[in-house]
């Protein structure tokens, strides 16, 4: 975007404050990436919308580090090693709209985010605890993947304030169960990654909302009779990368599920019953266009042509790394 360094002796005057050191500004764009900085520039231009800090050695967040910058909408600080975020560092940002804290040292989820934040990376720190109350007034927090977050470490109350929230990742945690706290407005849930084992009846049943769940890479050897008709909605399941050892239950009765991943478990048989209903024609609102089984130890030749009845094509099943013929 920038062609070259600007040099501080020749800066024009900025609304204020100046473009700092080393660093380039233009059309409200502050970029200080990948110039070894320990701590936040002081001075910003007040009229700063974006500002890149990414790529340094910034350790802490200073209460003040962001006074004043008012309008600012994206504020970037992946790759640094923060371990210490002042609880009053976020105050001013009142039109931060994207934050970027990945790949940085925290804790903990730093407290009192702005209420206009719509977009957080926190993924890839050391945040164990995600406390009471942590994204209260965000309205789409994002992406807390790869963390050593244990079930244990979602307070009660985690996501309270967040009534219209519809999308939650987090991946790579070490959960062992499904959190139960989450918001009941949720449509996308993801978590891939982790560490569990089973799904419980009581594990979905304030999600109904759902229309896509991904629970692929984790050690699911168990869905309990009667879980997933907690989630009439669903469209798309996903728990290729278990430990399954036959199709989950209740399939039928999912009137809009259209997608499946179940590749690269340990399935051994399909029954004519696995993924349609009886009279499909009339219960099932939408055909199966894609339904993965390679990689399981059972063959296509083995599982009977009925099982597949309320899909779109054959093409639509796929065994082994071949298309169902």
């Amino acid at each position: 975007m920038f062609s070259s360094i600007l040099n501080a002796s020749r800066l024009p005057a900025m609304p204020g404050g100046t473009c700092p050191f080393a660093c380039q500004c233009s059309l409200r764009v502050v970029q200080c990436s990948d110039l070894g900085l320990k701590a936040v520039p002081q001075d910003i231009p007040t009229d700063t919308r974006l500002f890149d800090l990414q790529n340094n050695k910034i350790t802490e967040i200073k209460q003040n580090d962001f006074k004043g910058l008012v309008v600012m909408h994206t504020l970037v600080l992946l790759n640094n090693q923060i371990a210490k975020v002042h609880p009053k560092a976020f105050k001013s940002l009142v039109t931060l709209h994207k934050l970027y804290l990945s790949k940085n040292m925290l804790e903990e989820v730093p407290p009192n985010m702005p209420n206009s934040l719509i977009e957080l990376r926190i993924h890839e720190n050391h945040i164990q605890k995600v406390p009471k109350s942590s994204f209260k007034g965000m309205k789409q927090p994002a992406c807390n993947g790869a963390n050593p977050l244990q079930s244990k470490g979602i307070e009660p109350g985690a996501f309270d304030g967040l009534d219209g929230l519809t999308y939650i990742r987090i991946s790579n945690a070490h959960l062992t169960q499904i959190p139960k706290d989450l918001p009941p407005s949720v449509r996308e849930l993801h978590l891939d990654q982790n560490n569990i084992s089973a799904i419980e009846d009581e594990d979905l049943i304030r999600y109904s909302n759902l229309i896509r769940l991904g629970l692929d890479n984790n050690q699911i050897k168990v869905i309990q009779n009667g879980t997933l008709t907690h989630c009439p909605n669903l469209h798309e399941l996903h728990l290729q990368e278990n430990k399954l050892e036959r199709v989950p239950p209740n399939l039928p009765e999912l009137k809009h599920l259209n997608r499946i991943y179940l590749n690269s478990n340990q399935i051994t048989e399909i029954h004519g019953d696995d993924f349609c209903p009886e009279g499909f024609h009339q219960s099932k609102r939408a055909l199966y266009v894609e339904i993965t089984l390679y990689d399981n130890p059972v063959n296509y030749w083995d599982a009977p042509r009925s099982a597949f009845r309320c899909v779109t094509s054959h093409s639509a099943v796929q065994f082994r790394n071949n298309y169902r013929k």
